[in-house]
């Protein structure tokens, strides 16, 4: 497979944002094609992953990741396809995800093929949208985060927050199938009606419309067994007055606090953990890494089984990253945000 293209673009982090990022942060800037590297692959990107997460990367500080570096490549998973190869382990063609980053292109070095991820993926199992989401990291994400973190049991009650985006909707979904009443937390009428509706959760609360206090007691009656936190702030607060004794509080993300410019916000209400002896634990995909085929195995069969779904929210063009990166903070995005670089060649 040949490519005629002359030019990589590229989005750059040009300063490191206080509070939203905005324009100033980014460079948009062209470079000329990369070469294949000795034992590499150039990888053509199709499809990148915006995440939550990647407000993170952008900051300096100590973290469970390196802080991307003033003017490199914004740090991104994505889906391509491999153009050329100078290596058996991958063949012209092949589909691959990985940390590709926010380009066109993505030369991999034959040492830094394992620390980006590079795996073959079979798109015959799914479309590639579904290979950011359900079957890529936020997907591993909420069924190990769940799984293993929270470790439900059937019969309990487990409440996600972000319920409708990308990790949350395969939180609440993987919950259901293992047996668990499941609640959500979205932001809408809309998102509440998709997750009860056609993820099949058993109750959603809308935060924008109503308490969600009163929420929790209306549809968690005998308290909270597992919590899946992606947003933080007074969401978690909350929910901790509602936790069951040995409760399980997954912290995945804080949404809520990601650009706020005064410091984090902690929960006043942790003491709940220490009269309720709960457990909080954090969860980091990565640390699962090697573990990601048993999860996709599964995620993929409930699929086939019609038993699971996945929602994609694509915007085409990488010109648009920067406003498109805002849509997770204003919660504009109607499940997993996906970026589309190139259409099929």
């Amino acid at each position: 497979m040949t490519t005629t293209a002359t030019l990589n673009r590229r989005v750059l982090l040009a300063s490191r944002p206080v509070g939203l990022p905005t324009s100033a942060n980014w460079q948009i800037a062209d470079a000329p094609m990369p070469a294949l590297p000795p034992g590499g692959v150039l990888v053509r990107n199709l499809m990148l992953s915006l995440d939550p997460a990647m407000r993170g990367w952008m900051n300096e500080g100590r973290s469970y990741i390196e802080a991307v570096g003033i003017g490199d490549v914004m740090r991104a998973g994505g889906v391509g396809r491999i153009i050329a190869s100078d290596t058996s382990a991958f063949s012209v063609g092949d589909h691959v995800s990985g940390m590709l980053g926010v380009q066109q292109f993505c030369a991999i070095e034959a040492k830094a093929l394992a620390m980006t991820g590079l795996t073959r993926i079979d798109v015959g199992m799914a479309p590639l949208p579904k290979w950011l989401n359900a079957l890529g990291m936020p997907g591993m994400t909420a069924y190990f985060g769940l799984l293993d973190v929270g470790q439900p049991k059937a019969g309990e009650t487990v409440v996600v927050s972000g319920a409708a985006g990308a990790v949350g909707q395969t939180v609440g979904q993987v919950a259901r199938i293992k047996g668990c009443r499941v609640v959500g937390i979205a932001g809408g009428a809309a998102k509440c009606e998709f997750v009860v509706k056609e993820l099949g959760f058993d109750a959603c609360i809308d935060y924008k419309a109503g308490s969600v206090r009163d929420g929790l007691k209306a549809h968690c009656p005998k308290g909270v067994d597992v919590y899946f936190d992606n947003v933080g702030g007074d969401i978690l607060d909350t929910v901790l007055t509602r936790i069951n004794m040995k409760a399980r509080i997954v912290i995945c993300g804080a949404i809520s606090q990601y650009n706020a410019t005064a410091p984090v916000k902690g929960p006043s209400n942790y003491l709940s953990l220490l009269v309720n002896r709960a457990r909080m634990e954090g969860i980091v995909v990565f640390d699962y890494a090697r573990r990601y085929p048993e999860a996709v195995r599964e995620i993929a069969g409930w699929m086939a089984e019609g038993k699971f779904i996945s929602r994609e929210d694509i915007v085409d063009g990488i010109d648009h990253f920067p406003e498109t990166l805002l849509k997770l903070f204003s919660g504009e995005n109607f499940g997993k945000l996906v970026l589309k670089v190139a259409d099929e060649v």
